[in-house]
């Protein structure tokens, strides 16, 4: 079954050269364990952030959009990883292992399937 991993942090939180770095190895060496275990699909991606939004509705068939995220919160989406697991539980052991679990949130959600 396929999972959506959603990364959520503060990225107003500013972090020096070394602290980003480690970061960095730490997604680095979590990514080579996903693909290793054959759960990381080859999707996962960081956002750009959040001030780069747009948020798009459609009101009485007009398209109004609105500069920004939807809501306002402490912790912003910040990128994703699509999880290949055999359930929700190793999807979460997955989720943890996520560098964002530490700091801020890693949100799990199975992927709808439809038949074809």
């Amino acid at each position: 079954m396929r999972y959506l991993a959603l990364l959520y942090g503060d990225e107003n939180v500013v972090s020096s050269d070394q602290e980003q770095q480690e970061l960095m190895t730490a997604y680095v060496a979590f990514g080579e364990e996903g693909d290793k275990a054959g759960v990381l699909t080859g999707v996962g991606e960081a956002l750009q952030p959040s001030s780069t939004a747009t948020t798009v509705r459609v009101r009485d068939g007009e398209t109004v959009t609105t500069d920004g995220p939807f809501a306002e919160t402490k912790e912003q989406l910040g990128g994703f990883y699509l999880f290949e697991c055999d359930n929700l539980d190793q999807a979460i052991e997955w989720a943890a292992k996520v560098p964002a679990a530490k700091d801020g949130s890693v949100e799990v959600r199975p992927i709808m399937e439809f038949d074809q």
